[in-house]
Formats: structure tokens, sequence, C-alpha cells
């Protein structure tokens, strides 16, 4: 597992779902992977690939989750969303068809690309869409129990998964079913990340410590719905809240978590920390373009720092 993608992990564990559930299906737009291969040769009736087609692909879900068929449409997360977003809002959302959507991709994955690939808009897009559950992975861990988890799952769900191979934070036995997780206990502040940008905050939390702050490091791997609950248990003590996200700030998971805090009267300091309003045409590599755009461990710290002694 520490060096299997989260693509491989997740349909490596969907893999064996499908073997005794002849119902799943999963339809690929013109997409490769080792672990696809053995869907290709084995259940052959349970793979179709529709070509470089997403909207099509769409399409052909929706006939199929209409006839009682599990059915998962996967690409590159660029494509699997914003191109087919109106398909995806009448056909999924719209009819509550609990067809999920696979993508890889999340953020700068493809740094390579360019902003035509980049995944940084969206969770703004697929959040906002009635009866849409949306999963982000940190780990390949997490990323094998988000199969069993959208397999059980009867809302159409977005899952959400990094190109790189990410360091596993977690543990084969958890389950990642109550959204959020706290990794590291802190007084001071509370730092809330998503997908790879827990990796960050892991270490921005070491950084702040060596600065004498205490931070809190939660990972909100499912961003929606939030457990606003569980969440405000976390957050009862601390006394400044922090977002990181490797996404556009406007409508991401940061607004999200502002919009819980709002609603619910929730009076505490929020700096959100993402990407600001612009894309990046900028190569050298994904840590290169953290690094633009403010988003590597230093300049978080940097800015945190400055943050709390206003």
């Amino acid at each position: 597992m520490k060096s299997t993608s989260m693509r491989d992990a997740f349909f490596n564990r969907l893999y064996e779902i499908a073997r005794k559930d002849k119902n799943v299906m999963i339809i690929s737009a013109d997409m490769g992977a080792p672990s696809l291969d053995k869907f290709r040769k084995d259940l052959t009736p349970q793979f179709i690939n529709t070509g470089i087609a997403e909207q099509n692909m769409v399409t052909v879900a929706t006939g199929l989750a209409l006839n009682g068929k599990k059915v998962y449409t996967y690409a590159i997360m660029a494509f699997v969303a914003l191109r087919c977003y109106e398909l995806i809002k009448v056909d999924f959302s719209i009819m509550d068809l609990p067809v999920k959507i696979v993508g890889v991709g999340a953020g700068f994955s493809y740094h390579d690309s360019g902003p035509t690939h980049h995944s940084t808009e969206d969770i703004t897009a697929m959040r906002v869409l009635p009866n849409m559950v949306i999963l982000n992975a940190s780990d390949s861990i997490m990323a094998e129990k988000f199969a069993d988890i959208s397999y059980k799952s009867k809302e159409p769900t977005y899952v959400r998964l990094d190109r790189e191979i990410q360091p596993n934070i977690y543990r084969q036995t958890d389950n990642f079913l109550n959204g959020l997780t706290k990794l590291t206990d802190g007084k001071d502040i509370c730092i809330i990340a998503t997908g790879n940008m827990v990796h960050i905050a892991l270490e921005v939390s070491k950084m702040l410590k060596k600065n004498s702050i205490e931070a809190e490091v939660i990972d909100l791997y499912r961003i929606k719905p939030i457990n606003t609950k569980l969440l405000f248990n976390y957050i009862e003590k601390v006394k400044h809240l922090v977002t990181i996200e490797e996404h556009l700030l406007a409508g991401g998971m940061g607004s999200a978590v502002a919009e819980i805090l709002a609603d619910n009267n929730k009076m505490l300091p929020l700096k959100r920390i993402g990407i600001q309003d612009k894309y990046y045409y900028a190569y050298g590599g994904r840590k290169n373009i953290q690094s633009i755009c403010g988003l590597d461990p230093n300049s978080i710290t940097k800015t945190i720092l400055k943050w709390v002694k206003l």
C-alpha cells in the first residue's frame, strides 16, 4: 500500500467488490491504469470505455443506473467534473441517482499540463449541487476505503483522488465514516486541511511548534456533507482557525467551513489559505507551483504567524 497510488488502491478494492456484485459497472473515458486492466480482462461485461467522450460517459452511466446498475465513471478530474457539469446536474443531482464520479488529479496534480488540467475549481462547482457527496482522499489507505464507502452510498458521490503517491497517514483499521479526523492536538490554532494539503498541514504544525504555537490538525475528507457536530467539538477550545486547500478560495473547502461558522453563530477568527483568484501558467513541478502561490510549508507558516500576531 505504501507505493500504491490512490487510483490503484481505490480500483483494486473496487475490483474485489465488483467480483462479488455483477451490478457494479466501471465506465472510463479512455483512461488507463494497471488496476483497470483487471476489469477489462476478468470482468469484461462490467467495464465500458467510451473513449474521449466524457459527456457521453455520463449519459451511458445514467441509463445503466436507471436500470439498477451501480455505476462508477472515471476520468481526469478537470474533465469528469467540469466538462460534464450540466449533465451531472440534470442526470445525477436532480434525479438523485447514486452514480459515483471518480476523478484523478486533485489540485496541481497534473502540474505539467497547465491550467486546463489543474483541478482547482471543482469543489466549488460540485458542492453546490443538491444530493452530492464529496470525498477527498489524503492517502491510499483512505482511497481504498472510499471504494467501500461509495459502494454503500445511496447518493451521487464525487471522489477526488490525487495523482501523486502520498505517504500514508492512516492505518488499515480506520473506517473514515465520521467525515473528518483529528490528527494532532493543539490549544492555540486548529488547521483544517483536505487532500494532499493535509501532509503540508502536518509539516506546518511542526514549524509552528518551534514558534511556541500548538496547532491542532484536522483532515476534512468528507467536504460535503460536513460533520458539523464533530467539527465543533474539535474546535471548541482553540483560539484561531485556519483552512488550507490546493483549490481556489472562492467557494472551496474554506468557504464551506466559513458558512458553517456563520450559520451556527460561531465567533472564531478564521484565516482561509488557498489559491487566489487567478490561474497559474507555471511549471517546474507541483512544489514549485505551490511555492509560487504560497501553499508550501514555509509560506503557510509565515502567513499564519503574521496573522496570529495582528
